[in-house]
């Protein structure tokens, strides 16, 4: 794949950042790069999420990462954005033709609190990464349908990762700053 640069204005949000990356992506075979007049919120290091909707609102995608790993968030974005219509295991890669009934949403994350129970965790206001030993870790984005309680979110983790309720896990939560679709 070759690397392109795009020009889009400090107005530009994280959402349409997404979207931009993904159309580009599945149209030209090209991956952007993080433009240079990125808004200060978007130069910095931190994880994102983006997830990709259907306009009837089913999960097409939703990828991401905790720890930062490219230079700024929206290198992080850019990239996710790709992950998630591409490398998601849950669903068949998104095609060309769906891109015009997708909607956006990015969530960008906090540093991870290391938590060593679920008193006072609000899953309205944070989302939930579990690890046990030997690596396997899975994480909920706070704010989710039919998550109101701590251990609604947790079991929903276990469940997705096959991380038994008996096996000793860590806990780290975080919040988020959600663009695009809520």
């Amino acid at each position: 794949m070759s690397m392109s640069t795009t020009s889009p204005t400090k107005e530009l949000s994280p959402d349409t950042l997404a979207q931009i990356a993904l159309e580009t992506y599945l149209r030209q075979g090209v991956t952007i790069c993080a433009p240079s007049d990125l808004p200060k919120y978007l130069q910095i290091r931190a994880g994102s999420f983006v997830s990709l909707k259907t306009r009837q609102g089913e999960l097409r995608g939703c990828i991401g990462t905790i720890h930062p790993s490219c230079e700024n968030v929206a290198a992080e974005i850019i990239r996710n954005a790709i992950k998630a219509a591409t490398e998601d295991y849950r669903f068949i890669p998104i095609e060309t033709k769906e891109l015009e009934n997708l909607v956006y949403s990015v969530d960008i994350l906090s540093p991870l609190e290391v938590i060593t129970d679920l008193t006072n965790h609000d899953t309205q206001t944070y989302g939930l990464m579990i690890e046990a030993s030997g690596g396997r870790r899975g994480v909920l984005l706070p704010a989710l349908p039919g998550i109101d309680t701590a251990e609604t979110q947790l079991a929903a983790i276990q469940r997705k990762t096959g991380i038994s309720p008996d096996t000793p896990i860590k806990m780290g939560r975080f919040s988020v700053d959600r663009y695009g679709q809520k």
